[in-house]
């Protein structure tokens, strides 16, 4: 049996009411993934950093999912050379 680590390595970057979070999936050894996840305060909420940074980072490891099955679904359909349906 083998073993793997993969890290992703998330940044967060706030200015005022809008959140910034930034997913790196660099341990793909021909590959890096990156996406971006946003989340912006409504002017009439109370404010509370936490909630952005967390719904940021949500969609930022989102996306990067999703980018990761893409990928997924190219690398089987080019050793199958069939199309695939279904990974999510």
């Amino acid at each position: 049996m083998t073993s793997e680590t993969w890290n992703v390595r998330v940044a967060i970057d706030s200015d005022g009411r809008l959140t910034r979070a930034e997913a790196r999936l660099e341990d793909r050894p021909d590959t890096v993934l990156v996406a971006e996840g946003t989340a912006r305060a409504n002017p009439e909420d109370p404010q509370e950093p936490g909630i952005g940074r967390e719904l940021a980072v949500a969609r930022a490891l989102s996306e990067l999912s999703h980018q990761l099955l893409h990928l997924t679904a190219q690398d089987i359909e080019a050793g199958t050379h069939h199309p695939v349906t279904r990974l999510e």
